[in-house]
C-alpha cells in the first residue's frame, strides 16, 4: 500500500496482524475496482458542432472494452469463491485467504462489492440520490463492514457507523472526482440534483465554477456532512478505541471535504488532496484523542 493513499496513515495505528489483514483486504478490493477503473474509454470523436453544443462526455467504453472488464470481474468472482472454498490463484487472493478464516470476514460483503463495481459497466448516470446510494453502499459501505470485523467491535451499532462512514467517504470521493469521472464518461452527481440547480453536463465539462455549480456542490457537500455526523452519532463509546483507524480515515476525508469548501468548490483545476504531513498530523491527533478517551473510561 502506497503512502500516497489516504488510508495509509489510518492503518499505522493497528497491531501488525490487523494491519496486514487490512492491507490484504484493501489490495483485493483495489484489484477488483481496477478491473473497471483502468479500462480506458474510447477517444471522443472530432467535434462536428460548435464546442458549446458538443456532448459533455470525453469518451465512452467500447463494447470490446466493456467485455474485457466484465470478463475480469467474472475472474474475480471465481477468485473470491476460491478464497473461501479452494485454492486462490492471484497474489491478492492468496494474501487474503488466511485472514478470511482468522477474522471471519463476510463473503457476502465482498460479493456486494463486486456487484457495485460491475454497476460502473451498466450505469454511467444515476437519476436519483436514492439510486446512487445503492451504488455507494456496495462499493464503500461493504468495505467498511469487512474492515469492522478486523478492527473488532462489541456493539451492533458499530455496523451502522461503518455503513454511514462509508457513504460519507464515497460522497466525498464523488464530489472531489467530478472532473476525472467526466473524462471517463461518468457523472455520479444525481440527475435530479443537476436539474434542481439548472446545471447541465456541458456546464460541468466546461470546468468553471459558476454560481449554479457552486450551489450544486455546496448541496452535495452538505449531504456528505450529514453522513459524517450520522456516523459520529452512531459510534458506540465502547468501540471507539477499536475503531480509531476508521476514525482517522474519516478525519482525513473530512479534511478533503473542507478543502473543497474552502476552495469555493473548485474541483476542476486540480485534484483536491491533503498533503502527506497533514495526513500524519490528523492521524496523530485522532489517535491521541482516542487514547485519552480510553484512559478516562478505564480510570472511572
Amino acid at each position: 500500500m502506497s503512502r500516497d493513499t489516504s488510508f495509509y496513515y489510518s492503518f499505522l495505528v493497528l497491531p501488525a496482524r490487523k494491519r496486514s489483514a487490512i492491507v490484504a483486504v484493501w489490495d483485493f478490493c483495489r484489484a477488483v475496482d481496477d478491473a473497471v477503473d483502468q479500462v480506458v474509454p474510447e477517444p471522443a470523436p472530432e467535434p462536428a458542432l460548435e464546442p458549446a453544443l458538443e456532448p459533455a462526455l470525453s469518451g465512452v467504453l467500447s463494447d470490446a472494452a466493456r467485455a474485457r472488464a466484465s470478463e475480469q470481474l467474472c475472474g474475480w468472482r471465481r477468485e473470491l469463491k476460491d478464497v473461501y472454498e479452494g485454492a486462490p490463484q492471484t497474489t491478492q487472493g492468496m494474501a487474503l485467504q488466511p485472514f478470511v478464516r482468522e477474522f471471519g470476514l463476510p463473503r457476502e460483503q465482498f460479493e456486494s462489492l463486486i456487484d457495485g463495481v460491475e454497476m460502473d459497466l451498466a450505469h454511467a448516470r444515476y437519476a436519483t440520490f436514492e439510486a446512487l446510494t445503492g451504488y455507494c453502499r456496495r462499493v464503500a459501505s461493504t468495505v467498511g463492514l469487512i474492515c469492522l470485523e478486523i478492527f473488532g467491535y462489541r456493539d451492533p451499532r458499530s455496523r451502522e457507523y461503518a455503513v454511514n462512514l462509508g457513504l460519507a467517504l464515497q460522497i466525498t470521493n464523488i464530489i472531489r472526482d467530478v472532473a476525472e469521472d467526466l473524462r471517463n464518461g461518468r457523472v455520479y452527481l444525481p440527475a435530479e440534483d443537476l436539474d434542481r440547480f439548472a446545471v447541465s453536463e456541458a456546464d460541468l465539462q466546461a470546468g468553471q465554477v459558476t454560481p449554479a455549480i457552486a450551489a450544486l456542490l455546496r448541496f452535495e457537500c452538505a449531504r456528505a456532512h450529514r453522513y459524517y455526523e450520522a456516523a459520529a452519532a452512531q459510534l458506540p463509546r465502547a468501540d471507539a478505541y477499536s475503531l480509531v483507524a476508521a476514525e482517522i480515515m474519516g478525519a482525513i476525508y473530512f479534511e478533503i471535504l473542507q478543502r473543497i469548501e474552502r476552495r469555493g468548490y473548485d474541483v476542476f483545476s486540480e485534484r483536491v488532496r491533503v498533503p502527506r504531513p497533514q495526513r500524519a498530523a490528523i492521524a496523530l491527533r485522532v489517535w491521541l484523542r482516542a487514547l485519552a478517551r480510553r484512559t478516562l473510561m478505564h480510570g472511572r
